[in-house]
């Protein structure tokens, strides 16, 4: 399989332009990361993608997007092409981090097979882990997002979540206090019932990497299955994320992602798992 190149043949993320101006971008939804609490907008869900446009490609990440609180006409799933207007995310030092008008969202297209997935994404596909960590550490301002191809996963960890910290669950209680501009009520955003950890090698001599799992589907399939005991259902998460999704049969890629507050922490965004 040929590694392409992470963002165009100089492998550097496009610097933001100078000024706020509103820029017209398509992307390719790759990225939809579990929700989390908000102060502003009572809880947030971090999306990233491949940019589409033929003079700016690369990684983008777009935040903040509160999807419980969209209506139809703006709302937008995984690998769907959407187009949208954004600015640069002046409060984030990332250089992918662009601040969406959600308003101004238009789904064109859904790649529903691996085949069209694939096009898009082979090309941003990186073998080393180490590298991209690396890199932050030398200039923090450098890749923030990446696809990884692991040469080996060793296991998953799921363990209970802890619940919403003091602060967390401030944010929520607040927002859900407040008036409901359609006249309904707020509900409030629960903690999932558990947290998950992949544990791998990303080429044959690194000494491993044990990286958080933020997938909103990780998450949503916790409620989906929310009448399970804690046993099955640590059951269903491994089946799913371990023996389904990263069976030799599968060609495995991870889109990780940084936090801001720790450039050199990495999770899991998403899980990339067409056929071989």
């Amino acid at each position: 399989m040929s590694q392409g190149l992470l963002f165009g043949p100089d492998d550097v993320p496009t610097a933001k332009p100078v000024g706020d101006a509103w820029q017209r971008m398509r992307v390719l939804i790759t990225v939809k990361a579990a929700p989390n609490p908000s102060e502003t907008y009572g809880e947030t869900v971090c999306v990233a993608g491949i940019r589409l446009d033929l003079d700016s490609p690369g990684w983008v990440r777009l935040y903040p997007i509160n999807f419980r609180e969209l209506d139809s006409l703006h709302t937008f799933k995984k690998y769907d092409v959407v187009s949208l207007r954004a600015k640069p995310a002046r409060g984030d030092f990332r250089t992918e981090s662009w601040r969406p008008d959600i308003t101004s969202v238009r789904t064109e297209d859904h790649l529903r097979s691996w085949k069209r997935r694939r096009a898009h994404v082979e090309p941003y596909v990186r073998d080393s882990m180490c590298a991209i960590r690396e890199a932050v550490h030398t200039d923090p301002c450098a890749a923030s997002l990446a696809a990884i191809r692991p040469h080996r996963v060793l296991g998953i960890d799921v363990k209970p979540h802890p619940g919403w910290s003091p602060e967390d669950q401030r944010k929520i209680d607040r927002h859900v206090s407040q008036p409901d501009l359609t006249g309904g009520d707020r509900i409030a955003l629960q903690a999932p019932r558990f947290q998950g950890w992949y544990r791998y090698r990303c080429t044959p001599d690194c000494g491993g990497h044990r990286q958080g799992i933020l997938d909103w589907e990780f998450v949503a399939l916790q409620r989906t299955l929310g009448n399970r005991n804690d046993d099955d259902l640590v059951r269903e998460l491994r089946s799913a994320y371990l023996d389904r999704m990263c069976a030799p049969h599968r060609d495995t890629v991870f889109y990780v992602g940084n936090q801001a507050k720790s450039p050199r922490t990495f999770s899991v965004l998403g899980v990339y798992w067409p056929e071989r």
